[in-house]
């Protein structure tokens, strides 16, 4: 489980104490019956209220789980989300025809090496975004409700959303990268104001592209977008401080 760290020392009786600030960073593993019932729920072999039941109880045993052993911040493990980032396409419409691939193309590496998933070739926003529903409210509504801990939710940063945007598809809606940036920027901004109405006083903005820039290749994609690399740093910490600017009541955690 990935954790962020705070040292401090205290002497007592003769020894240094350490005290360890910890919580969960990313998704949690979806558990086998919930994979199952995610791949009955595509087929349409059972229906909504039949799948949420099922993630009901994948999120009671992952604020369990945290809360057994002895996190102070819990999520919900992100059991209800295909990816991450999943959330803002299943909520707001305008993203196109997609799959999974659509947030897991790169090179991923295990035991056996590297192995390579393409970006899909018509991969775009092609029409004005427009929210369907919050990303993930009803996500904090329950998770608040169930835990005496300090409740969780996260979000994805601004600028991961380049990789909607495409020269050949996109330009229809959206004539440059910065317009369909500042519309996402604007629906997270909305979700923040709904999560803090709601008292959601920690959320965590997702930003792992901050680090993929250091590598070559993804850098070369993001700079084909229209930015070049230091604009991703300036241009892209803008937006993120732009989301979640005027909200005094609630705390930010960056996940690069």
């Amino acid at each position: 489980m990935p954790a962020r760290l705070r040292w401090s020392t205290t002497y007592f009786n003769s020894y240094y104490m350490l005290a360890v600030h910890a919580e969960a960073i990313g998704s949690l593993l979806r558990p086998a019956e919930l994979l199952v019932a995610q791949h009955q729920f595509a087929v349409k072999a059972i229906d909504q209220e039949q799948l949420k039941a099922i993630e009901d109880r994948a999120v009671n045993d992952a604020i369990g789980l945290q809360e057994k052993v002895g996190l102070e911040i819990v999520s919900d493990g992100e059991m209800r989300r295909q990816s991450f980032q999943s959330q803002m396409t299943a909520a707001v419409s305008g993203f196109g025809e997609h799959d999974l691939d659509a947030f897991l193309w790169g090179d991923w590496y295990d035991e056996s090496g590297v192995f390579k998933k393409a970006r899909p070739e018509q991969l775009g926003v092609v029409s004005i975004l427009e929210r369907r529903r919050y990303l993930s409210v009803d996500e904090f509504v329950y998770l608040k409700a169930k835990t005496r801990c300090t409740p969780k939710i996260t979000l994805p940063s601004a600028g991961l959303w380049a990789n909607f945007w495409s020269s050949g598809y996109s330009t229809g809606a959206y004539p440059t990268l910065d317009s369909f940036l500042a519309d996402v920027v604007q629906i997270l901004r909305d979700e923040v104001a709904e999560l803090d109405r709601l008292g959601a006083g920690y959320i965590q903005i997702d930003a792992p592209h901050y680090g993929l820039l250091l590598d070559p290749k993804t850098r070369l994609f993001y700079e084909r977008q229209g930015w070049s690399f230091d604009q991703w740093l300036s241009l892209g910490i803008e937006l993120d401080n732009a989301v979640m600017a005027g909200f005094p009541r609630v705390t930010f955690g960056l996940h690069v």
